[in-house]
Formats: C-alpha cells, structure tokens, sequence
C-alpha cells in the first residue's frame, strides 16, 4: 500500500491555478536509448515528476535534449554508461493547455531556489526536486498538457509534457537520428 500523499500547499494551489494556460505548436526533441519507445512515458520521480503521473521530458532546441541527455549521461549519474547507443527524435507537438513558468521569476515565484537550480550534483537532486515535484504534481492537478520550464542544462525551454492529459494524436514523431553524445559534446564546447 502506497503512502498517502501529502496536502498540495494552498499558496502553490492559489499560484498557479492563476496562471493562464496557453497552446504550444511546434518541435520539440527527445534522447532515449537506441530502441526505446521516444512517446513512451515514464514516472520514476525526475525533476518535475514526484512519481506518481506520468511525464515526457522535451526540450524546445534540438542541443537542449543533447545537453541533458549528456548530463545524465555522463555528470549526473553515479555511473557513466559505456557505449549506450542514442536516438535523438524531433516531435511535432499540439498542446492548448500549457503552463508556461520560463519567465524570469516565475519559478522564484513559486519558492525554486534559482541559486542552485540546475546545479546539484545528481546526488544532492533531494535538495532541490522537492519543490519542483511540487509544482509538476499540482500542474498535473490542475490538468496541464504540459509545463514549460527552463532549461537546467541550455539556454532554452523545456516542456514535460504530462501525457495522461494528452491525446497520442498531440504528440508524434517526426524524424530521428543516431546521436552519439560524446562527439556531441566536445564539439559544442564554448557554444551556449
């Protein structure tokens, strides 16, 4: 038997149900393991996800999922992979319930540390995912499509799109390429 789940804090609640919801049309861009399903979602407690619904992490620019698929890769987990073959999958999104937090304060806004957002070690992730797992469950709550976020790891927007409100024609694949992250990143050094 599953914990019961503690109460959504009113202030949060109140924030966001005052956020308006917006559409998003247009790519978005996905790294999995070559093989893997890339609309297959998962909920294992990731940054926007407390593990209780069900998410796909995108970003908006093509080297955003790079970058955080590198980060995983080869930063932020306690063990580097060797020799995992990647995919990267350009999407073709159409959302119209989306909670749009990229602006500047926003997620201050909602009580994220933005001194240190993006930038624990993935084993400090406790001191940080808490709040945003926060956010992510009332966004799923309130039945968003999906949450744009800043980037943690490049200069764009990521959406985690919350699938259990979307329908499969929303979001479908539209190309797909072999990545392989470590060329990838050596020669994006001194890009932003």
């Amino acid at each position: 038997m599953s914990e019961p789940r503690p109460p959504r804090p009113k202030a949060l609640l109140d924030a966001i149900e005052a956020e308006p919801a917006g559409a998003f049309r247009g790519p978005l861009w996905r790294v999995v393991t070559d093989g893997y399903d890339p609309l297959r979602p998962s909920r294992a407690g990731g940054r926007w996800d407390d593990g209780s619904f069900d998410v796909l992490y995108t970003s908006t620019a093509r080297d955003g999922a790079l970058a955080e698929s590198w980060f995983h890769a080869a930063r932020g987990q306690p063990i580097i992979p060797s020799k995992v073959q990647k995919r990267l999958f350009r999407l073709q999104a159409t959302l119209d319930r989306v909670l749009d937090l990229t602006a500047d304060g926003k997620l201050a806004g909602l009580g994220v540390t933005m001194a240190t957002y993006g930038r624990l070690s993935y084993l400090r992730r406790s001191d940080e995912y808490p709040t945003l797992q926060q956010i992510g469950e009332v966004a799923f709550f309130y039945e968003y499509q999906a949450i744009m976020v800043p980037s943690a790891r490049f200069p764009a927007a990521n959406a985690v799109i919350l699938t259990e409100h979307v329908a499969p024609s929303q979001v479908r694949v539209v190309e797909d390429e072999a990545v392989d992250l470590e060329a990838w990143s050596r020669e994006s050094r001194g890009r932003p």
